[in-house]
């Protein structure tokens, strides 16, 4: 008789509740106000760069991979591991960090607003992931302080939180009428590499390789600024 086989694994021990907790953390219903930012995009579908679901789903993948995607996922990553190890210098340095590189003033607020509502939110249903004042105004820092907290792994929580931000885009990208539903579950089928990569070079990239390279989603966000029709905040 064969002897059982033993299944292998590099995923972190979930704690009791994280895999709930990751998911609830990023619902579109938790109140982050994610659904009012669309990170440039709609800048650019009104003047034509992003109008279909190819150019839609390469506008995402940009961001995902080498823009403010990047940027939050090192973010995560560095928080997560300075609330792992009760560093408050640490956390104080990402969250610094996360205040300084953004592109535009739009997109600084798109982090800081939905960095104090999942911490305002976060404190009043899970007071139990002791979430402190200092952990700071930008989203990324603070999912990953609290998905430490919460014992939620940290390529889990990457791939979560990554996932949501490329799902919040395409969403965008539906309400501005660039694509439909079904090819908005296209992209995001698509997308799936995408963000596994992200998250796995975020894991072991180095500090000093911090930063981002999506010109047009930048000066897409600038534009935006001064736009004459918007639905959206960024």
């Amino acid at each position: 008789m064969p002897a059982p086989r033993t299944v292998m694994t590099t995923a972190e021990p979930r704690g009791e509740g994280a895999l709930y907790r990751l998911l609830a953390w990023l619902s579109p219903n938790f109140p982050t106000g994610a659904f009012s930012y669309s990170h440039g995009l709609e800048t650019a579908a009104a003047d034509g760069s992003v109008h279909d679901r190819a150019s839609l789903e390469a506008w995402v993948t940009a961001i995902i991979a080498q823009g403010s995607g990047r940027i939050d996922a090192d973010i995560l990553r560095a928080a997560y591991r300075a609330a792992e190890g009760q560093d408050k210098g640490a956390l104080a340095d990402a969250n610094r960090r996360a205040a300084a590189f953004r592109a535009t003033a739009e997109l600084a607020l798109e982090a800081a607003q939905q960095g104090g509502a999942f911490l305002a939110t976060c404190r009043a249903a899970w007071p139990e992931a002791a979430l402190a004042d200092g952990d700071g105004a930008a989203h990324s820092a603070a999912f990953g302080a609290a998905a430490a907290r919460a014992g939620i792994a940290l390529d889990d929580a990457l791939i979560g939180y990554l996932q949501s931000f490329a799902a919040n885009l395409v969403a965008a990208g539906l309400r501005i009428g660039i694509v439909g539903q079904s090819d908005g579950q296209r992209i995001l089928a698509a997308l799936e590499p995408v963000v596994r990569q992200a998250a796995a070079a975020s894991l072991v990239r180095d500090p000093g390789d911090f930063g981002a390279a999506t010109l047009a989603a930048d000066l897409a966000s600038m534009r935006h600024e001064t736009q004459y029709t918007r639905l959206f905040r960024s």
